[in-house]
């Protein structure tokens, strides 16, 4: 997992053939009028998901895994505290995988919760469990997706 403000994404651009595209649609200035949707950037090797949702308490999310994308979550309005775990720590799936959403559910508790306020994003890859929309208020966000194996 990696947490830093907007204006240190470029430092992030190496590690991974996607980031950089990822980033450069995250630099977008007119990024938090862009209206609610998927956008795509790359095929199905980058894409973008905008939303705004209502945040929920913690016991009504649950932590999640991917295992095809990696997670860039930048949150444009409110604070989405996220939950973290290890993926191999996860011991209690609450469903099975999911190839097509690339999702699974667990009902572990989280090791660690991270305030991820506007500007700020947080990176999860394949081996980090993550626990996003928790909130009281109304969460804008832009989650790009990076494809793990781009070929």
């Amino acid at each position: 997992m990696i947490l830093d403000t907007l204006e240190n994404a470029y430092r992030y651009t190496g590690l991974h053939e996607g980031f950089a595209e990822a980033i450069k649609f995250l630099m977008r200035p007119d990024l938090k009028e862009i209206p609610v949707g998927s956008y795509e950037i790359n095929g199905d090797r980058v894409y973008a998901i905008v939303a705004r949702e209502q945040g929920n308490s913690r016991e009504d999310e649950q932590l999640e895994v991917h295992k095809r994308y990696i997670d860039i979550q930048l949150v444009l309005s409110g604070t989405d505290e996220m939950g973290w775990k290890p993926g191999s720590s996860c011991k209690h799936p609450s469903t099975a995988y999911d190839q097509m959403a690339d999702i699974q559910y667990f009902a572990d508790e989280p090791d660690a919760w991270v305030p991820v306020r506007s500007g700020t994003f947080a990176v999860f890859f394949p081996e980090d469990a993550h626990q996003p929309l928790v909130s009281t208020e109304t969460i804008h966000k832009v989650v790009v997706k990076v494809a793990v194996n781009p070929g």
